[in-house]
């Protein structure tokens, strides 16, 4: 009977991961196409781009928090997020077709990332 429970709460952990990594994706989407409107110089082409660049972003991000234990946030983290943040936005378009930014708009858009991430309801790190 243990084995089974313990089954049974594997496969619930599994699902409740898979949602919590479909629900970043989806707020690092509709973050990042906000930061693209209202930020000059941060372009993206189309939806497969936006999507594309969700993805990088969330990977590099995990990757970052993996081996650094740093979050690239813009708020929360001082300066040292902003930077990461400011960083992960202008590397993301060496690996994302249709997504282009200079330096300055990844400068800009980390902070305009920052105040959209922070306004939109859910995990709050």
């Amino acid at each position: 009977m243990s084995d089974n429970h313990a089954n049974t709460q594997s496969r619930t952990n599994t699902k409740s991961t898979a949602w919590q990594i479909i629900g970043r994706l989806v707020t690092a989407g509709i973050v990042l196409a906000i930061t693209a409107f209202f930020t000059p110089g941060f372009q993206i082409n189309n939806i497969w781009a936006l999507a594309a660049a969700a993805i990088v972003l969330t990977i590099i991000d995990y990757l970052i928090v993996k081996f650094t234990g740093l979050h690239a946030s813009s708020f929360g983290k001082g300066f040292v997020g902003f930077v990461l943040s400011a960083v992960v936005l202008y590397v993301t378009q060496y690996f994302v077709a249709g997504y282009t930014i200079s330096w300055m708009a990844a400068i800009i858009g980390a902070l305009v990332y920052g105040v959209v991430d922070y306004f939109l309801p859910g995990e709050q790190q």
